[in-house]
């Protein structure tokens, strides 16, 4: 679920870009402290030392993010693309009185159609994908990029969790698995996808069917490229 600091770096960058007359009056050292202090603003209220910040973008932010905060790092929580789009599907079938925001509130097409606006570029797991991509084979990846691959999660939640704490150098402490609790119901609602941030109490797999048909499914199958350790830069963590 994501929150709005790097919608508003998106804006802000736009905004201080050479597309305004202004923007002959903002030097880079203006740039860095806006937006600096539009993260500081924003979490001014929270009392905790570290803070995670949610939003797909930020995985083509990480040179962005290098500058302005050193010590950062970026947790990428990534999982097979056909299950990604699978659990979509399933979530447009359950609504379908309600045309989504993740597509556009469009109300036509087919699987094929709903799947391939997805999975493009501009699409809500296109666009993440690519983003993914970007970080990996960038030049911050190694030491500010951190994979967590949802299959790894849900088979063994506390070795992933501690090895996410180590990763990060924070004490690790004792989580239940077995009790989860998470409320997003009024931002589902808004953007018409009811159930879009569900989560169950219990961290474990659970095996299923596709309603992809098996095509579809098939045509993203090999677009885990994390999963194959040769297509990833040594030194990458991969929890």
């Amino acid at each position: 679920m994501s929150g709005p600091v790097a919608g508003l770096f998106r804006s802000l960058l736009e905004e201080m870009s050479g597309r305004n007359e202004f923007s002959v009056f903002i030097e880079d050292v203006q740039r860095r402290r806006i937006l600096r202090s539009v993260l500081e603003a924003y979490y001014a209220d929270a009392p905790a030392e570290v803070i995670f910040d949610t939003n797909r973008s930020w995985c083509s932010r990480l040179p962005l993010l290098a500058e302005l905060f050193p010590d950062s790092k970026v947790i990428a929580c990534v999982r097979s693309l056909p299950w990604i789009l699978d659990s979509l599907e399933r979530l447009a079938r359950r609504n379908h009185l309600q045309p989504s925001a993740i597509a556009n509130y469009h109300a036509g097409g087919t699987v094929y159609t709903r799947t391939s606006a997805l999975a493009g570029s501009d699409g809500v797991v296109g666009y993440a994908y690519d983003a993914l991509k970007e970080a990996i084979y960038g030049e911050q990846a190694v030491g500010r990029l951190i994979l967590l691959p949802y299959e790894h999660l849900v088979r063994d939640p506390r070795r992933v969790i501690d090895a996410l704490y180590a990763a990060l150098g924070e004490p690790v402490y004792p989580h239940d698995f077995s009790r989860l609790s998470f409320q997003a119901e009024d931002f589902d609602r808004k953007a018409g996808a009811p159930g879009l941030h569900a989560v169950r109490p219990m961290v474990e797999a659970v095996p299923r069917k596709t309603v992809l048909p098996p095509d579809l499914f098939q045509r993203f199958v090999r677009d885990a490229f994390w999963e194959e350790p040769g297509n990833l830069p040594a030194g990458l963590q991969v929890l």
